[in-house]
């Protein structure tokens, strides 16, 4: 058994959030039967993987999500890196102090050089036009 697996049950993940099968695997996109095989060890395809870290560990609504929301971030983070960084900072931040955090953020992994907390700097940047 694979490290990443032994850290990805999706099994345990959905016992955590006390769900059935139906209601955990339904909104990924995924049968319940389906979910059942991945649960007894079938290979998990990357896509289902990605979709289950997503909704079910980092607690994103994908109905929230835009594309304009990642050209941001990646805006963000090539012509403001240190504003991207403060932020950042930010966000770690509140999940610490428990506000927002998802319930497996403060579980395993190995803490990066943004966990310190420094004060978001007062920048605005400008968006390029549409």
């Amino acid at each position: 058994m694979k490290i990443l697996d032994r850290v990805f049950n999706p099994r345990e993940i959905r016992r955590r959030l006390g769900l059935n099968q139906e209601q955990f695997w339904t909104q990924i996109g995924v049968t319940q039967s389906g979910g059942s095989r991945y649960e007894s060890g079938r290979e998990m395809p990357r896509p289902v993987k990605e979709l289950l870290r997503l909704v079910h560990v980092e607690q994103i609504d994908l109905s929230q999500v835009k594309r304009v929301d990642f050209e941001i971030i990646s805006y963000l983070k090539e012509s403001h890196p240190e504003l991207y960084r403060n932020l950042r900072r930010a966000v770690k931040g509140r999940q610490k102090a428990g506000e927002g955090a998802p319930p497996f953020a403060a579980e395993g992994g190995a803490q990066d050089d943004l966990d310190d907390l420094d004060e978001v700097a007062p920048i605005t940047p400008e968006l390029p036009p549409r």
